[in-house]
């Protein structure tokens, strides 16, 4: 028993500790969101008393519509993670296959762009969007349009990175022998290449619905209106006013919020690891 545990057992044991400080938030919140005294002090003692309220709460108050702050984000998730997909898949492909003048400074640009956090670009960003309420108010402030469009002019460069990475490892004998039967470039990428490089869109798909759902700095700045709002912004309000006291609510919410997460992760796993690894090299 002792030579068996000093070889393999202590992993078992590592393994054990991990999935109980994994977990051990998980359980405190379902706690804290089925207790009925609604204040994280009072859900120390984990399940002492559960109640339903909270969650029957979150749809019953007119004030603060969970639901439509559910539908929002996403929509705002979906919109983003398949305009993400799109746009750094054309330009990683663009900047795997093609050979053309700038390419290397903007690949270079790209790069240099992303080292500026973008705490800088929020002020710039609600100038930006005020300005466009005069001229095309689909994109201007409290549009989610706009909000989506920001979310895609930001993750650009990094999706473009982490694409290009995977399209150089797909042969181009691929894409000469379809030019050969006849294929145009919209059909090579389209048909050829893309079915190829699935892992690698599954992971920036999923990683810009994650992204989406848990901004909440961007998301205030722009929408400013109550009904457009997304979760992260919607749930807060729940804790602003009246600290203490609907943490039950929020706790019901964040459970609730996590759940398409959870589903998507599920779905897609199976392509993040392959699709990350085989992202980082080239043949």
């Amino acid at each position: 028993m002792i030579r068996w545990f000093a070889r393999t057992g202590w992993r078992h044991l590592i393994g054990v500790l991990a999935v109980v400080v994994a977990i051990f938030p998980l359980v405190f919140v379902l706690s804290a969101s089925l207790n009925p005294s609604g204040t994280l002090t009072g859900s120390n003692e984990l399940f002492s008393d559960t109640t339903d309220a909270h969650y029957r709460e979150l749809f019953d108050d007119p004030l603060h519509p969970f639901g439509r702050w559910f539908l929002n984000s996403m929509a705002v998730g979906l919109a983003t993670a398949i305009g993400s997909v799109f746009l750094g898949a054309c330009a990683g492909y663009a900047f795997s296959r093609f050979r053309f003048r700038g390419r290397g400074a903007g690949l270079t640009t790209l790069l240099l762009v992303q080292m500026f956090p973008q705490l800088l670009a929020y002020v710039a960003l609600f100038l930006l969007l005020s300005s466009f309420d005069d001229v095309f108010p689909a994109i201007g402030l409290g549009s989610r349009l706009g909000l989506v469009m920001i979310y895609l002019g930001g993750a650009l460069g990094v999706n473009t990175y982490l694409m290009k990475g995977f399209f150089d490892t797909v042969p181009r004998d691929l894409d000469e022998a379809a030019r050969i039967d006849g294929a145009s470039h919209a059909q090579v990428f389209f048909r050829i290449v893309l079915p190829l490089v699935a892992p690698v869109l599954a992971v920036v798909a999923l990683l810009s619905f994650v992204a989406t759902l848990n901004d909440f700095v961007i998301a205030s700045l722009v929408l400013n209106d109550p009904d457009k709002q997304t979760l992260a912004v919607g749930l807060y309000h729940f804790i602003s006013y009246g600290v203490g006291r609907n943490w039950g609510v929020f706790a019901a919410g964040v459970l609730i919020a996590a759940l398409p997460v959870l589903v998507l992760f599920q779905f897609l796993q199976r392509f993040i690891v392959g699709g990350l690894t085989a992202g980082a090299v080239k043949n």
